[in-house]
């Protein structure tokens, strides 16, 4: 099979956690990666236009019609095949190379799909506005078939013409591979969301667990080791104490901001705060 040219499209909302390892591993098999976020509230948008790649905002409800139809209305450059990945809390990055393969081999539409509930009913009465999206491989021919399907379309109005296979998603098969930086080194990628936030609980919580704890295990020592009672003494142990409470202190304020930061980010997300969009 001749070399095909691959576009990875990766549907996603608020995974500034994930983006950078999945667009960088998702380049090494295509020859160009976009990132079609679906109202980001974090910083995801950002770190992918900060390593170069294009983002394009898609509102509407997600469909694969209304995608279809998304992506023939963008004017990208002509491919010859294009993955769109539904990046969720279940998927994982080890998905991505058998993605890939199924976006090699020659179908024009290539749907992997969830249903919510156990339907008896055909493949061929799917409606395709109801499945939930997993990935779908689209050649420049299915993806205007797709784009010109009503939304109560069935798999069975698809052209006869077109390659097609609509398969349900399952657990793939566990093969070894490369592990990528968010999964080997989950702290490391913490520890710099953290510093790039200024985040409570690094700004307090991390001095307030070492205070709290070389005050807990200097107490005891000091305490024994200071047998007469005198101004030096209780200078040391009033100093040991007050380590301890003030570790405990910032230990409390870290998890107290912490907490209302949530909380002021979901009230921001829910009413949809201006002040949230601007930032």
């Amino acid at each position: 099979m001749a070399h095909q040219s691959l576009r990875i499209i990766l549907l996603a909302r608020d995974i500034e956690l994930r983006i950078v390892s999945l667009i960088v591993r998702a380049r090494e098999g295509a020859a160009e990666v976009l990132l079609m976020d679906l109202g980001s509230n974090d910083s995801t948008v950002e770190y992918a236009q900060e390593i170069g790649c294009e983002v394009l905002h898609f509102t509407n409800e997600v469909t694969l019609q209304n995608i279809a139809s998304f992506l023939l209305d963008s004017n990208l450059e002509r491919i010859d095949s294009t993955l769109v990945l539904s990046i969720t809390n279940q998927w994982k990055l080890r998905d991505l190379p058998l993605s890939i393969n199924r976006a090699l081999e020659e179908w024009d539409i290539h749907f992997s799909h969830r249903v919510e509930e156990v339907d008896a009913e055909s493949i061929d009465d799917l409606v395709l506005g109801s499945a939930i999206l997993q990935h779908v491989v689209l050649t420049h021919p299915g993806m205007e078939a797709l784009a010109y399907l009503g939304p109560l379309a069935r798999t069975a109005d698809l052209d006869e013409q077109l390659r097609v296979r609509i398969v349900e998603a399952q657990m793939n098969v566990g093969i070894p591979q490369r592990e990528s930086l968010a999964t080997a080194s989950r702290f490391a990628q913490l520890f710099y969301w953290m510093l790039e936030t200024k985040h409570p609980l690094l700004l307090f919580g991390i001095p307030g667990i070492v205070l709290f704890i070389l005050g807990y295990k200097l107490s005891g020592n000091v305490v024994g080791a200071l047998e007469e009672l005198n101004s030096t003494s209780i200078s040391v142990t009033l100093a040991t104490i007050a380590m301890t409470l003030i570790g405990l202190f910032g230990i409390m304020v870290a998890l107290i901001l912490y907490i209302m930061g949530k909380q002021v980010e979901q009230i921001q997300s829910q009413y949809d705060w201006p002040a949230r969009k601007s930032q």
